[in-house]
């Protein structure tokens, strides 16, 4: 959704393991050298450890990618099963045909991996079993692992084993019935999360293999991730790409400790706060509790009787001064408050009945002083009938304010329930939705239920409305020459040309590059709207309100 807004190729931060983004930091380095080494050199166990998320199975991809040719690789996933079922795991990942007959016995097993060892062992090949997410092992598979290291020749194993897993399978691995098979691990490594250093660098790597070009992330965000992730690789990856998902849909370049802390409240669920904020509390508090004591120290209420004489003594206001008091009362300017905004889980749930389907259509066909029929014909039927055109996309608040017309967005609260609501207007920090008579809600708070899904009505010059390209002739090339020359402030006395030309083209070319389209010189749907609503005749709903245009 936001790739070509950011001008990505691909998604940054998918959390499907992906070799091309591996970044290695000192500890990934470090982890991946200790797999290839488990693989080049005899010995018996290798074990990788890390805390969940912290990125053993791109490793693992990693490793694959740069296994040897001599080397051949036994990949389990899911170690979830009996002793006989991960021996034919094992003989299937190998390629190793097992007669039904042998399939349930352990001995039959261990008799044909060990024979193809030995083939494998003297046509100069090496075999490595991997074994993730490894702490889900039973006891009876770990005893079966421990003696598949016991198939040898006189100077080396015929089967290298590396065993991946959680921080539990240190555990399991240190407890005292598996210690023989402790015994025979030549290399242990724990991956730690990333420090905060790193975790910088993981996210301005990973949008340079996605195609970005400049750091999208300010430092301060990148701070908030670290913070917020802990260096999780994981945890990084969703909060980076729900951020991207909310500076798209508020037509940001940029991504803000803000919007970091929005993203990690809808990953985590729970609403965190900048990380100075306990310290300012802290501080006004002190700040306050001084300021109390000074003023207990001042008055000094213990001396109450001092206190009332020197009331008592005060001189009177004279009668001339109390009237001056009462006009200046009166007379204070007041200052008028700005529209409130309002919170809008709360509006939605006072005024749930407003929003459906037919409610949200009726209040934006009476925008273009259209009907509407509740529960009837298609919406955009009744609107092509009324001269209006239907648009149902997926955008940003951007692309709302390239088209600027009223929209209903369809919202999605925290319980996954869809409300629709109509928006009139849309400012900088702030829109305007039509619940209880309309109210003023932060673009902020709106971006948190609106994942982009809108439908919007525009009044075409022509229908049915098709792209218009160079060689095109007929009423809506004449319409779009019309427009362009409007806004540029150089309309003609007489009749212009319907013939699309390559002038047109040209104009065409600058008015998308001026509204940020995609530039093409092909009067497409998008064009049309934008060029529609820039050259809108008073009466016309819109977003916001347009600027006078010059010519020049």
């Amino acid at each position: 959704m936001y790739l070509q807004f950011f001008g990505l190729n691909e998604k940054p931060f998918a959390i499907t393991p992906d070799p091309r983004y591996l970044y290695l930091s000192e500890r990934h380095a470090e982890a991946l050298a200790h797999l290839l080494y488990g693989i080049n050199e005899a010995g018996g166990f290798v074990q990788l450890t890390g805390e969940v998320g912290t990125g053993k199975t791109t490793i693992v991809r990693s490793l694959l990618a740069q296994t040897p040719k001599n080397a051949e690789i036994a990949l389990i996933l899911n170690p979830r099963m009996t002793a006989p079922e991960f021996l034919l795991t094992i003989c299937e990942e190998l390629g190793i045909g097992v007669p039904d007959s042998a399939q349930g016995s352990l001995k039959d097993l261990v008799d044909i991996l060990s024979h193809y060892l030995l083939r494998a062992h003297a046509a100069g090949q090496r075999v490595v079993l991997v074994v993730d997410e490894a702490q889900n092992l039973s006891p009876e598979v770990l005893e079966q692992v421990r003696l598949l290291t016991n198939l040898e020749t006189n100077t080396q194993k015929l089967l290298q084993i590396i065993l991946i897993g959680q921080p539990e399978l240190r555990d399991l691995l240190a407890s005292y019935h598996l210690r023989q098979l402790a015994q025979r691990i030549t290399g242990r490594y724990h991956l730690s999360p990333l420090t905060r250093e790193e975790t910088t660098a993981y996210v301005r790597h990973r949008l340079r293999v996605a195609g970005a070009t400049n750091d999208i992330f300010s430092g301060q965000a990148l701070g908030e991730i670290f913070r917020l992730s802990q260096g999780v690789p994981r945890v990084i990856n969703v909060i980076c790409d729900r951020a991207l998902l909310g500076a798209y849909s508020l037509d940001r370049h940029r991504v803000t400790p803000a919007l970091v802390r929005s993203a990690a409240t809808e990953v985590f669920g729970r609403r965190f706060t900048p990380h100075w904020l306990p310290w300012v509390l802290t501080g006004t508090a002190a700040v306050g509790l001084v300021a109390l004591l000074v003023l207990v120290w001042t008055f000094e209420p213990w001396k109450g009787h001092g206190t009332v004489l020197a009331h008592e003594s005060a001189p009177a206001a004279t009668p001339a001064a109390a009237p001056v008091a009462a006009a200046t009362a009166v007379t204070a300017p007041a200052t008028a408050p700005a529209p409130a905004t309002v919170h809008l889980a709360d509006l939605i749930a006072q005024h749930n009945a407003e929003t459906d389907s037919d409610s949200a259509f009726a209040k934006l066909f009476a925008l273009w002083g259209a009907k509407y029929q509740p529960s009837t014909t298609d919406p955009c039927a009744q609107a092509q009938q009324q001269g209006l055109e239907c648009v149902s996309e997926r955008g940003s608040f951007g692309q709302l304010r390239l088209y600027n017309h009223p929209a209903i967005l369809v919202l999605t609260d925290a319980a996954g329930a869809s409300h629709q609501v109509v928006l009139t207007a849309l400012a900088d920090d702030d829109a305007r939705i039509e619940l209880a008579g309309g109210q003023n809600v932060s673009l902020g708070d709106l971006s948190r239920y609106w994942l982009g899904d809108f439908v919007m009505l525009w009044r075409p010059a022509n229908s049915p409305v098709r792209p218009l390209s160079a060689g095109m002739r007929g009423a809506p090339v004449r319409w779009l020459r019309e427009s362009l020359d409007h806004l540029k402030g150089t309309a003609a006395a007489q009749p212009v040309s319907d013939l699309f030309d390559a002038e047109l083209t040209a104009q065409v070319r600058d008015f998308q590059r001026q509204h940020q389209l995609a530039v093409d010189g092909i009067a497409g749907v998008q064009t049309q709207i934008a060029l529609a609503s820039a050259v809108a005749r008073p009466g016309t709903p819109l977003l916001s309100a347009l600027e006078t245009h010059h010519g020049g």
